[in-house]
């Protein structure tokens, strides 16, 4: 595989936070701990924060146990058993984390876990023990989210899967934790359909192995991603297992007893994030917890009241609620209380010794805010580095590219200007020539005029330069009229077209967010995942654009 560095101020779409905070730039780092630039120190870098991480050694046994028999029973390797008991030895822990999509969902998920394995083997190599861990985001309660993915067709094109889950009781129920969605007959002609799709490999037995009646989108997620990542020994983490919430008590308490305050800092810092220029991910209100309770089934907000917390009332949807009753509900059955977006992270540090995260921008900039969070209750800030992040070319798209001479950050004009530059490119020849001599005699004519015009009168080289604008406008302007004639002649040039866009930047966002990672792994085995794994350099922060071979 070959790859070249696309930097991200050339993707579309990247806020101005994530490039800030991978230049580290002055007005993000009081939002973030630690540099995401370790070139060069990163040996030191990890050395130097493992110190800080402080892991209480009854919690470190309690959650060996449960990862344990949570990995077992969804089938785990042998060396991710061995990884499950240095944890229990003292390993700290590289971590990432996704919503537990279809099919393993995006190509990105497969990067996250890539990514945790890297930064722990160069951690371990730098004398920090250090394991991989995939947390399953099986609380999130957005199924629209999470129920669809789209696989590579035979022509290399995306092609949708959806399931709509309606096997238990949970499933009627509108925001209901994904974990809770169980399966029900309805998901084998979806994989059926998706086996018939990827062909005959492990991929499509994994998949008939873990999508079936019966199990839920976060265990069949884990039933996967335990047979994708076996030889890497990912620890995989479910965080609904009532185990965990049992341990999470203390820190959930904390939410609503220091309700006041952790709205407070929380308001302060969208208000320095505002200042700075930057964008809020989560808005944030006086009304503000860091908690959902599930009630009925359904995944519902806790709120503040009249100044809730230290003693104010709570509302949870239309139920009102006192402070008292509300510890107390914490207190008799906390597996009924979830964390927020910006609470999720904290929770998942305080159950784990995590030496660092690793995700894409919407969690860095989740980070930017939950920072205030992780300082108030866990007194240290979990730094986070981005993940792994690459555009897959195979050889259809890559002969395309090579013929009109394109490359990705030209799809990103969108689908209508790669139509439109695949047919300039597809004028007759004569054609073509005549437009490169107009361009290349307006320009040496205008410079000529610009020279001399100058020596006559200063004042007037404005003008020439205007003159010259004028003139590339009409004659692109002409070239881009004779480009739309050939596109209508030419159905060749929109098919081209259409398949780079839809391989390469489907719906206008880049493939690794919207082309399921199963999809390649079927394609090109599991030895794809060792071939990625040799491109991920954590000193590396750019997009990779990867000519698959």
């Amino acid at each position: 595989m070959k790859a070249q560095c696309l930097p991200f101020q050339q993707i579309p779409h990247t806020t101005r936070l994530f490039l800030d905070y991978l230049s580290y730039t002055p007005s993000v780092r009081g939002m973030y701990p630690r540099s995401p630039i370790v070139s060069g120190i990163f040996s030191e870098w990890v050395k130097d924060e493992s110190q800080r991480v402080v892991y209480d050694a009854a919690r470190r046994s309690k959650v060996s146990e449960i990862l344990e028999w949570q990995n077992r029973a969804w089938g785990a390797s042998a060396k991710a058993v061995a990884n499950i008991e240095r944890f229990r030895r003292g390993a700290l822990a590289a971590v990432t984390g996704q919503q537990v999509g279809l099919f393993g969902g995006p190509l990105f998920s497969i990067f996250k876990a890539l990514t945790a394995v890297k930064l722990a083997e160069q951690a371990t190599a730098a004398g920090v023990d250090c394991v991989p861990v995939f947390w399953l985001a099986t609380e999130d309660h957005d199924l629209a989210e999470v129920n669809h993915v789209a696989l590579l067709s035979e022509r290399g094109l995306p092609e949708p899967f959806a399931v709509e889950s309606r096997a238990s009781e949970s499933n009627a129920v509108a925001d209901a934790p994904v974990g809770a969605v169980k399966f029900g007959p309805e998901i084998e002609p979806v994989v059926e359909r998706a086996a018939t799709l990827l062909g005959d490999s492990k991929v499509t037995k994994w998949l008939r192995e873990a999508y079936r009646p019966g199990e839920t989108l976060g265990s069949a997620f884990a039933l996967l991603f335990a047979r994708l990542f076996a030889d890497w020994g990912v620890i995989l983490l479910d965080p609904a297992d009532k185990d965990f919430h049992d341990l999470a008590k203390p820190l959930v308490r904390a939410a609503i007893e220091r309700a006041s305050e952790l709205d407070e800092a929380l308001l302060a810092r969208g208000k320095a994030l505002e200042a700075s220029g930057y964008h809020q991910q989560v808005k944030v209100t006086s009304a503000t917890t860091l908690l959902f309770e599930v009630k009925n089934g359904a995944r519902t907000v806790v709120r503040r009241r009249n100044n809730g917390g230290n003693g104010g009332e709570f509302a949870v949807g239309e139920e009102r609620i006192s402070y008292r009753e509300l510890l107390d509900q914490i207190e008799k059955a906390p597996e009924k209380f979830s964390p927020n977006v910006l609470f999720r992270p904290v929770v998942q540090d305080y159950l784990l010794p995590t030496l660092v995260y690793t995700g894409g921008a919407a969690e860095v900039a989740y980070f930017a805010q939950a920072a205030v969070v992780y300082e108030k209750l866990l007194g240290r800030v979990t730094p986070i580095l981005p993940r792994f992040s690459a555009t897959l070319i195979e050889a259809k798209p890559q002969r395309i590219l090579t013929r009109y001479q394109l490359g990705l950050p030209d799809l990103f004009l969108g689908p209508e200007k790669v139509r439109e530059a695949i047919a300039a490119r597809s004028l007759p020849s004569d054609l073509q020539a005549r437009f490169t001599e107009a361009y290349a005699s307006a320009e040496q004519s205008m410079a000529a005029v610009r020279e001399s015009i100058g020596r006559l009168d200063s004042t007037l080289i404005e003008a020439a330069d205007r003159a010259r604008t004028r003139m590339w406008y009409q004659i692109n302007r002409l070239h881009r009229r004779a480009s739309r004639a050939e596109l209508l002649r030419n159905e060749v040039v929109t098919r081209h077209a259409d398949a780079l866009s839809h391989a390469l930047f489907p719906h206008k966002v880049l493939q690794e967010r919207e082309v399921a990672g199963v999809s390649f792994v079927a394609r090109y085995g599991t030895e794809l995942l060792a071939n990625l794994y040799q491109k991920i350099h954590p000193d590396c922060h750019d997009h990779q654009v990867i000519a698959m071979q």
